[in-house]
């Protein structure tokens, strides 16, 4: 078998996220049903915003690109997790690891810069609301959005190619339920802890440069609500803010507890954790902006109303 950069385990094993047999059918039908509720919450987010003039403002333009990062980060994830549930082994190739892992990287740098995108997008509507429409006009807003999903690629890249470059000469059982960074170097045999830790500051860069943002654009919201007279002003701008505010509390909570908890952590509580970022912020994402969100419900409504027509209309028709 070849050394150095070149591995001598080409097939990995997904341990999981749980050894119990009894556990796996109805943890199997519980994901199942995250995930279509997922992929169903997305895309219909994503569907009505594109079809719903009302709804062709920046606000509504990153909910519809978050709702399509989460999307695909569902679909990364989830669907592997779901074969090792009815499988005896959960196998993958290091192709299909590396490609597992850079989308992974991919979709979850995007989604906490897009959170990031969205609390400046917060920031100039209750701060400047008069100058919204210049700050936040559609060029700057598509150059947001690209930054959002270049920068997510060069992480991807920076971090997959420096995994696929370690050797795995060892054991081949990934001790977790998708290919992770962490996991993927617990089990290398040629690391190196200078670049681990350049690879470990990048992420950490990621998390706090991006949770800094948006804890000085929440300080001069917060600021701006202490100065509005009515309560009906403060009551409105908080209800703007309040569903953001929760998706980034779970999100980076989940991910801190990830990547900068004590190296003697339990693996099940890092399994547990992942779970929160990987398959349950993306599916109440949709939720949590949408349900409770006043132009949404009317955009649907009109919708529907459209639809109960035309289906009337077919049917006089015939």
């Amino acid at each position: 078998m070849h050394r150095g950069n070149h591995s001598s385990v080409t097939e990995f094993i997904l341990e999981g996220l749980t050894d119990q047999p009894g556990l796996r059918l109805p943890l199997f039908f519980l994901f199942l049903f995250i995930y279509m509720v997922s992929i169903v919450g997305n895309f219909s987010l994503v569907f009505l915003i594109r079809i719903s003039s009302q709804l062709h403002t920046p606000m509504y333009y990153f909910l519809s690109n978050l709702s399509f990062i989460d999307l695909c980060l569902s679909s990364v994830i989830i669907p592997k997790m779901l074969v090792n549930f009815i499988s005896e082994k959960n196998f993958t190739s290091l192709p299909e690891c590396m490609a597992q892992l850079f989308f992974f990287c991919f979709f979850g740098i995007g989604d906490s810069y897009m959170l990031t995108v969205m609390a400046y997008d917060r920031y100039v509507a209750i701060c400047n609301p008069l100058l919204y429409n210049v700050t936040m006009s559609r060029r700057v807003c598509f150059l947001l959005v690209m930054s959002v999903y270049i920068v997510g690629a060069i992480g991807a890249l920076v971090h997959a190619s420096y995994i696929a470059s370690r050797s795995f000469c060892g054991t081949n059982i990934i001790h977790h339920y998708f290919c992770d960074i962490l996991p993927l170097l617990n089990i290398s045999c040629s690391r190196d802890y200078t670049k681990e830790l350049l690879v470990m500051i990048l992420v950490g860069f990621n998390v706090f440069a991006c949770a800094l943002a948006i804890f000085i654009s929440y300080a001069f919201i917060l600021s701006s609500i202490m100065c509005i007279r009515s309560g009906e002003g403060r009551s409105k701008a908080v209800s703007t803010c309040s569903s953001h505010l929760a998706a980034v509390g779970v999100f980076y909570g989940s991910i801190i507890f990830m990547y900068f908890k004590p190296s003697t952590s339990d693996t099940t509580q890092e399994k547990v954790s992942s779970v929160f970022y990987t398959t349950v912020i993306p599916m109440l994402n949709p939720l949590i902006y949408s349900l409770r969100n006043k132009d949404v419900k009317e955009s649907l409504k009109k919708l529907c109303m459209v639809g109960y027509f035309l289906n009337m209309c077919r049917k006089q028709h015939f």
